[in-house]
C-alpha cells in the first residue's frame, strides 16, 4: 500500500493523531422567522407617510393576507389604493375596515373622501354625517360637508358648513375663497368680496384674481380699477391665467385699442400709472433720484435679481422705460449677476410682442 493511501485509510479509520482533526461542520441556517403581521402593518404605515402608496399598498395587503381581522392594516390599505387612484378597491376596503372597527374615524374619512372622488354625494354625506357626530369640530370632515353639498345643490348648507370651518380656524383660506365663490354665485356680492378679499390678503391666488375682478366692477365694494391692477398682477404672478386675460385686456384699453369710450382710457392709463408708483412703497429706503422706475434704481444699487422682476411688473403696466432697460438688460446682461439672453426677460419680451406692446424680433 502506498504511504499517501495508507495516510488516507488511517484517517477514515480515525487512527491518525499527528494531523489535527477537521472542524465540526457548522450547523444548518434556520430560516428567519416569518415577519408578522404587525410588522407588514407598521412598515406599510411608514412607506404611506412617506407617500410611497404602491409599496404601502404591498406591504398592507400582506398584513391583511396574515391577519384579514385587523383593521388599521384595511384602513391604510385603503389609503393607498385611494392615492393609487383605485377608487373602487379603496371603498371595499375601507368599508371592510369599518365592519370590523366602525368607530375607526380616519378609515371612515378616508371612505368619505374616496366616495366623494366617485360623486356619490349621498353616501360620502352619510359618512361625513358621521364623522361630525363623534367629532363635531373636525375642520376637515366640515370641509368636505360644504363640497358635497353644494354638489347636492344645498346652497344654505354648503355656506353654513364653510362658514363653521372657519369658525373653528380662519385661517382655513380654501375654505374662505369656497364660501366667497358660492356667496358669489348667489349673487350675494356684498357678503362674497370681503371673503374674496380677506383670502387675497392672505395669499389665495384665485381669490386675488376675485378680488380684482370685484374692485374692477364695484360689485360689494366701492370700484377701485388700482386696486383690481394690483389684485390681478399679484394673481397673475401666481400663475392664474384670468388674471394675465384681465391684465392684458385693460392694456389693449389704456392704449386706445378697443372700443371703449374715451374716459375708459383715461381710467385704465391712470390705473396702471397708479400701480407703477405704489411700486415705490415696496422699497420705502430706495432713493428715487429722479428715476422713474423702481427696477433702474434697484439696478443702481447692483440689487440685479430683485430689479428685473420689477422691471417686468413695470413694463407689463406700460412703462416704456422699464421696457428699454429690459431690453437692454436682455442683449448685455450684467458682468457676473445677469448673463445675456436671460430666460425670463425672454419671456416677458416674447409675451409683450405677442400682445402687441413692441415689435416682435426686435
Amino acid at each position: 500500500m502506498s504511504r499517501v493511501l495508507l495516510v488516507v485509510v488511517l484517517a477514515l479509520a480515525g487512527c491518525v493523531t499527528a494531523a489535527p482533526s477537521a472542524p465540526p461542520a457548522a450547523p444548518a441556517a434556520e430560516a428567519p422567522p416569518a415577519e408578522t403581521a404587525g410588522a407588514h402593518l407598521e412598515r406599510g404605515q411608514a412607506l404611506l407617510a412617506r407617500g410611497e402608496m404602491a409599496a404601502a399598498a404591498t406591504a398592507l395587503r400582506e398584513a391583511v393576507r396574515l391577519d384579514p381581522d385587523l383593521a388599521p392594516a384595511r384602513a391604510g390599505l385603503g389609503l393607498a389604493l385611494y392615492g393609487l387612484g383605485d377608487l373602487d378597491a379603496a371603498v371595499e376596503e375601507l368599508r371592510a375596515a369599518l365592519r370590523r372597527r366602525p368607530e375607526a374615524l380616519e378609515a371612515r374619512m378616508a371612505l368619505a373622501r374616496a366616495l366623494v372622488a366617485r360623486q356619490e354625494w349621498s353616501a360620502a354625506r352619510e359618512e361625513l354625517e358621521r364623522v361630525l357626530t363623534a367629532e363635531p369640530e373636525r375642520v376637515d370632515a366640515r370641509y368636505a360637508l360644504g363640497v358635497v353639498r353644494y354638489a347636492q345643490r344645498d346652497v344654505a348648507g354648503a355656506i353654513d358648513a364653510y362658514r363653521r370651518v372657519l369658525a373653528a380656524d380662519p385661517r382655513q383660506q380654501d375654505a374662505r375663497y369656497n364660501l366667497a365663490l358660492i356667496l358669489k354665485l348667489a349673487r350675494r356680492e356684498a357678503e362674497a368680496t370681503p371673503e374674496f378679499v380677506t383670502a387675497a390678503e392672505a395669499g389665495h391666488a384665485r381669490a386675488q384674481y376675485f378680488a380684482g375682478t370685484a374692485y374692477a366692477a364695484g360689485l360689494g365694494v366701492e370700484r377701485s380699477l388700482p386696486l383690481a391692477v394690483a389684485w390681478w398682477f399679484r394673481a397673475a404672478e401666481q400663475g392664474v391665467s384670468e388674471a394675465e386675460e384681465a391684465l392684458a385686456e385693460l392694456r389693449q384699453v389704456a392704449l386706445g385699442r378697443s372700443r371703449r369710450p374715451p374716459a375708459d382710457r383715461q381710467a385704465a392709463e391712470q390705473a396702471f400709472s397708479d400701480y407703477r408708483a405704489a411700486l415705490w412703497q415696496d422699497f420705502p429706503d430706495l432713493p428715487a433720484n429722479g428715476d422713474d422706475t423702481v427696477g433702474g434704481a434697484l439696478l443702481r444699487q447692483g440689487r440685479v435679481r430683485e430689479a428685473v422682476r420689477v422691471l417686468i411688473r413695470e413694463a407689463s403696466a406700460l412703462s416704456p422705460s422699464a421696457l428699454r432697460r429690459l431690453e437692454t438688460l436682455y442683449e448685455e446682461g450684467v458682468d457676473g449677476q445677469l448673463p445675456a439672453h436671460d430666460a425670463r426677460i425672454l419671456g416677458y419680451l416674447e409675451g409683450a410682442a405677442a400682445e402687441g406692446l413692441r415689435p416682435p424680433g426686435r
